[in-house]
């Protein structure tokens, strides 16, 4: 199993413990890019992709830890775009 694939199936598991790098490489891994807010964009980022719509979400802080329900509704996206 690779590295990608094992980073999937983790978090289809929908881990407590799922951090902002590990996203970040699960969505590159679909096509998606991060776009920076520039400087007013706060916590707020865009991941953009050329044929799906983009994914708007508020980057964790303190910790790099996603909040469980930003890892389901993640989830239910990829699942309704049909990358996962």
């Amino acid at each position: 199993m690779s590295k990608r694939e094992k980073l999937i199936q983790r978090f289809l598991s929908k881990p407590t413990d799922f951090s902002w790098g590990e996203l970040k490489s699960l969505l590159e891994g679909f096509g998606y890019s991060l776009e920076s807010g520039g400087k007013t964009g706060g916590s707020r980022v865009k991941f953009l992709h050329v044929q799906h719509p983009p994914v708007i979400l508020h980057k964790p802080h303190p910790t790099p830890i996603l909040k469980r329900y930003q890892v389901e509704q993640i989830a239910e996206f990829l699942k309704k775009e049909g990358l996962l």
